[in-house]
């Protein structure tokens, strides 16, 4: 498991590595690029080569009506959605309201 830096290298006798993430310290959404160069016994280098990893936020938010049981004919009342939410970093951007029946 190892700890990524942009532009620190990380040197192992391994020929895979773990990307370590936490949700406190997670790989920002967007476009990451990783690279390669092995060495061998002779300390001979290769040219690097690159790959491109797309962090993607693919969990759905969690929608959460609150409303009254029983309102009085012909009284306004309120619905909220106040109570929903999105897995950091995401936020709500937009709620959608609908009478269904």
């Amino acid at each position: 498991m190892a700890t990524f830096v942009p532009g620190q290298t990380i040197a192992t006798p391994d020929s895979s590595i773990e990307v370590t993430v936490s949700p406190t310290a997670p790989l920002a959404l967007g476009r990451h690029r990783f690279q390669l160069v092995v060495v061998d016994d002779s300390g001979n280098e290769s040219e690097p080569t690159v790959a491109d990893v797309i962090v993607v936020d693919d969990k759905k938010p969690t929608a959460v009506l609150d409303a009254p049981a029983r309102v009085s004919f012909g009284t306004s009342f309120k619905l909220s959605g106040a109570r929903s939410a999105d897995l950091p970093p995401g936020r709500i951007r937009e709620f959608r309201w609908m009478l269904i029946s």
